[in-house]
């Protein structure tokens, strides 16, 4: 008889935390050992990635209405409790910072076996309310996910609880020719995020103005989000500056392989990661990672100096500096490239998956 595992999640839009959850969905569904079901309760509840054919999808039948949140906001509750009480999961996985806190107290008193695991940054503020409701209900929790040992840490000083778990995100290894690797790229840099302030677009794109190659470009991935609506204003800035020639705005890209595949750089600025997938999938094909050393994840995933340069927050000019010793050097790339996908076999998606899967199936048989 298969095991029966729920995934929770408020959304399976673009971003890093859907797109492990996808992955781990697959890796379940190729175990062919569970009844998997996916279970969609925020706002948004369109799917962005492939999701395995053997998933049940769930999702509640009515629109949240902002003007009446409250209501919303209980029923929504109340969906949640029915539908797990319903389905009656050996384990329940959930993702999310703010959403985790929402799911405990949706199922409080039932019995349940829910892991969670907060996916942004560790030390980020998420508000008074949110962090005590964490404090209370993640110790209810039958285990704890951290995609970092600092994140790890962080959380023990906020919250008691002895069921913390260390485990870093899923990265599809390749499997290409490494003539194709390292020896096909292009001058080409890319980077990975949405166009949230965050992410700090607009220092990169002054970064890549300040080094003047004619050869190169920038090739920034990633769409609006968080209401933010930044698109507009770095297309005006790149324009501004005179580089639309070779500054590229794309937009989502469902399908990454095929500019990790002949990308020579990858440039990252954000200020704020839990553990971030895109340097992971830059390194898996082979690319070196100039990135800003933000709080948890670029220190836990890049080795500096051996596969990319760690570089300290909002230094522009040392970015630039790292950067351009890439640019004008292919065979450090090279040896940086080859270092990179070495060190990120740790996190193949197999390995990982299975450290999903033993802590489910460990906290589910503890509690029988």
């Amino acid at each position: 008889m298969k095991k029966k595992i729920c995934f929770v999640i408020p959304s399976m839009q673009v971003g890093g935390m859907e797109r492990v959850f996808s992955q781990l969905l697959e890796f379940f569904s190729n175990e062919r050992n569970y009844e998997l079901h996916l279970i969609i309760y925020g706002k948004n509840r369109e799917v962005f990635y492939n999701i395995p054919n053997d998933v049940k999808i769930h999702r509640p039948q009515f629109e949240f209405n902002n003007q009446f949140r409250l209501f919303f906001t209980l029923i929504t509750m109340l969906y949640l409790r029915r539908t797990i009480r319903c389905l009656k999961p050996m384990s329940i996985l959930s993702f999310g910072e703010i959403w985790n806190s929402f799911f405990l107290l949706s199922v409080i008193g039932l019995k349940t076996n829910v892991v969670v695991s907060d996916r942004c940054q560790p030390n980020k503020n998420i508000g008074t309310i949110n962090e005590l409701l964490r404090r209370i209900l993640y110790p209810k929790a039958a285990g704890i996910i951290c995609q970092t040992e600092i994140a790890k840490n962080i959380f023990k000083e906020k919250i008691n609880s002895k069921k913390f778990i260390v485990i870093g995100n899923p990265i599809r290894i390749q499997t290409v020719d490494c003539n194709e690797l390292f020896y096909k790229k292009e001058k080409i840099i890319i980077s990975v995020g949405r166009l949230i302030n965050s992410k700090n677009h607009d220092d990169l794109i002054d970064i890549f103005n300040s080094i003047g190659s004619n050869d190169w470009k920038l090739y920034i991935i990633g769409d609006d989000s968080l209401k933010q609506k930044n698109k507009d204003r770095l297309n005006k800035k790149i324009i501004d500056l005179g580089i639309s020639h070779k500054v590229f705005l794309l937009g989502s890209i469902k399908k990454l392989d095929d500019y990790y595949r002949v990308a020579s750089i990858f440039a990252f600025t954000s200020d704020s990661e839990g553990f971030p997938n895109v340097i992971g999938e830059a390194m898996s094909w082979g690319v070196p990672v100039v990135s800003y050393d933000c709080i948890a994840g670029p220190s836990d995933i890049i080795q500096n100096s051996e596969s990319g340069y760690l570089i300290e927050l909002y230094n522009k000019t040392e970015f630039a500096n790292r950067l351009k010793e890439l640019m004008d050097d292919q065979e450090l790339r090279i040896r940086f490239g080859k270092q990179a996908l070495n060190s990120i076999k740790s996190n193949d998606i197999n390995l990982i998956g299975r450290k999903f899967e033993s802590v489910l199936l460990y906290e589910s048989d503890s509690n029988k």
